[in-house]
């Protein structure tokens, strides 16, 4: 079966075809280093490691390419214009480069508690000024941008006329048209340099009191937000590549900004595939400072916050992303997270015991309706993700199978109910799927494998006990850890297993 994807540019489903497969080249926007990631941040970094892990899953060559914002970021549309790394500087009486290392160390250090693999290639905006000056000037050459007291704006408008007839007009993405832009534009400060005010900075010129600045043709000053992503995704993608990706909040004025500039520098499109994933709400709001209600990912995990009613693990918020479907909205709550907590305790156990259960490929199995029904959940997590990456249709068919599992480990179905080809099938893509594609490990792997270390070293001392008949110190071992909700198990193999109460 193909993979489908919902494309924003095209707004339908579309077969997913590389420009050049099996290679694939996928750019998506990374944070600002101007403070710490938050919740909202959560959803579209788990949500395209798990696309970057299902491409490779199914034998992609991926090169995924994440960037870090660490210059400018000012934005002119709906909100203040504002260098937030500069202004946060200042706040925090910090080298701006030393607030951007900190917070990346934040942010990295976040990602690798949600288990998401790191890029291919993480390039930064201050390590790529050369190449967007460069894109710049071709912008002004090619007469699509003019320069103002030093700034260097975007003439959206002549961009419109001339590529309106080539069927790419500005706003293709977000739906927009230009009057309804203006009409929600605010007055903001240095309006009065622009032709017009939906055209947007490509450069800013610095004032005495701005602190990051770089020489240019047009004067001291630093690079806009939009043409950022422009220069890094097609230095290290190509002039056009596979997938864009990033928060259904960056279609408009971002991504729109982006296909403007790179369709005057490239004459194409940059992406053929835009996916957007949507944004979390907190009790049906937006998540932000206006409502007093955003919750640090620091917060979330030590519950350090008076919207929170206790700590939630990283697992515990990667499932809780993964239940609902990337594109549908998903509302957070001290409910809902308790309730994956739950969730993701009794799939796991499941997982678990049955990862360490033997089966005989050649077995028959003793109940043909079941047998049949365990092929077809399992079959389906390739036909669901296959469509538009559905975790949650994938994870719901994982529920069903563990009742399958629990029945089997308490003994309500005979082990022998499905065949033993079945039973390898099932444990092997469990484990792909769980591990491999969805990123998920369990709450005790994130020890490095410490305590499992000690109860192996307490299983070998009650197991030379018992050889030298001490039944006193092996049954001590086993009662003191079934009480602390350590449950010892015999097997006929001569080893002994361990799970959690």
């Amino acid at each position: 079966m193909s993979l489908k994807v919902y494309n924003s540019l095209s707004r339908q489903k579309e077969i997913f075809t590389p420009i050049h497969a099996p290679y694939v080249g996928m750019y998506v926007c990374g944070p600002t280093v101007s403070g710490e990631s938050h919740l909202g941040h959560a959803r579209p970094f788990i949500t395209f490691d798990v696309i970057y892990r299902y491409l490779m899953y199914v034998g992609y060559k991926v090169r995924y390419v994440r960037n870090i914002t660490d210059a400018g970021h000012f934005e002119e549309e709906g909100r203040e214009a504002e260098d937030k790394i500069s202004k946060k500087a200042v706040l925090e009486k910090l080298e701006p480069m030393e607030l951007v290392q900190k917070y990346t160390n934040l942010y990295h250090w976040a990602m690798s508690r949600f288990n998401n693999l790191p890029p291919s290639i993480e390039p930064t905006a201050t390590g790529h000024i050369v190449e967007q000056i460069e894109m710049i000037k071709k912008i002004i050459a090619d007469g699509y941008a003019y320069e103002a007291n030093g700034s260097v704006y975007f003439d959206v408008e002549r961009y419109n006329t001339d590529f309106s007839k080539l069927g790419k007009p500005y706003g293709m993405l977000s739906g927009r048209n230009l009057e309804d832009q203006l009409d929600t534009t605010r007055e903001l400060d240095n309006q009065e340099e622009k032709r017009d005010k939906n055209d947007f900075a490509l450069w800013k010129s610095a004032p005495p009191e701005h602190i990051m600045r770089w020489n240019s043709p047009w004067g001291e000053g630093f690079p806009g937000w939009h043409i950022e992503c422009s220069a890094m995704s097609s230095k290290y993608l190509g002039e056009e590549f596979d997938i864009h990706g990033g928060g259904m909040d960056l279609q408009f004025p971002h991504h729109e900004c982006e296909i403007a500039q790179s369709t005057v520098c490239n004459h194409k499109t940059p992406a053929r595939y835009w996916l957007h994933n949507n944004m979390i709400t907190i009790q049906g709001k937006k998540m932000g400072k206006s409502y007093n209600n955003v919750i640090k990912l620091t917060e979330l995990f030590s519950g350090d916050s008076p919207i929170l009613e206790q700590a939630y693990s990283p697992m515990t918020i990667r499932f809780f992303i993964l239940q609902s479907h990337y594109r549908g909205t998903l509302d957070f709550s001290n409910e809902a997270l308790q309730a994956s907590e739950k969730a993701l305790k009794r799939l796991w156990e499941a997982y678990e015991w049955y990862s360490k259960q033997k089966f005989i490929e050649g077995s028959i199995a003793s109940d043909s309706v079941l047998n049949e029904k365990v092929e077809k959940l399992v079959a389906e997590f390739d036909e669901f993700m296959n469509d538009d990456f559905s975790t949650a249709k994938v994870l719901a068919n994982m529920f069903e199978l563990s009742s399958v599992i629990n029945s089997i480990k308490d003994k309500h179905i005979s082990e022998t109910a499905i065949s033993g080809a079945s039973a390898l099938l099932l444990q092997k893509q469990l484990k792909a799927y769980l591990e491999d594609v969805f990123g998920l490990i369990g709450e005790r792997s994130s020890d490095n494998g410490q305590l499992d270390g000690v109860l192996q070293l307490l299983i070998s001392i009650r197991k030379d006990a018992k050889s030298k008949k001490d039944f006193m110190t092996s049954d001590k071992i086993r009662n003191e850890l079934t009480a602390l909700g350590v449950q010892l198990k015999d097997e006929k193999d001569g080893g002994t297993s361990y799970s959690f109460n």
